[in-house]
């Protein structure tokens, strides 16, 4: 193993909820709606920032939005972010950032956002896996686009 490779890392520091919100804003009637399932959106952000030379903070974003009977069911936002260090090469730290701490982060989210909906009294929901390589390949492309586009 060459000195380099040693001195790489990436790991975990810190997790933590930054922000969360849920509301049932039809509460109580809208739970005698419930004969089918309710139709379900999803919306995912990542950020990521530098918090000094090999620390950074990487943020899952999420937003849920649950409708039944054309109304709103529930909305649920969760950021669920960690402090991380990742000593790697700068040309491997976006992938990283991007794909590989979100993949961690998201079994946790997944389990808060679960536990949280059940407590609130609302339908089981179990977010499928998120396949992050392709998310990441999205945002370069949609990158790529609007520097086109200007």
């Amino acid at each position: 193993m060459s000195e380099e490779q040693g001195k790489n890392e990436v790991s975990i520091n810190l997790q933590y909820i930054k922000d969360m919100s849920l509301e049932v804003p039809h509460a109580p009637e809208i739970f005698a709606k419930i004969t089918t399932p309710p139709q379900i959106g999803v919306d995912l952000n990542i950020d990521a920032q530098k918090l000094n030379d090999d620390q950074f903070e990487v943020t899952l974003n999420m937003r849920i939005n649950a409708r039944v009977a054309e109304e709103p069911l529930f909305i649920f936002e969760l950021s669920y972010a960690a402090a991380c260090t990742v000593k790697i090469p700068d040309e491997n730290k976006e992938p990283v950032l991007y794909i590989e701490i979100p993949r961690m982060l998201f079994p946790y989210a997944r389990q808060i956002i679960s536990s949280n909906l059940a407590e609130a009294g609302l339908p089981p929901l179990m977010l499928t896996p998120v396949d992050f390589a392709a998310v990441y390949k999205a945002k370069k492309e949609q990158q790529a686009a609007s520097k086109v586009a200007n």
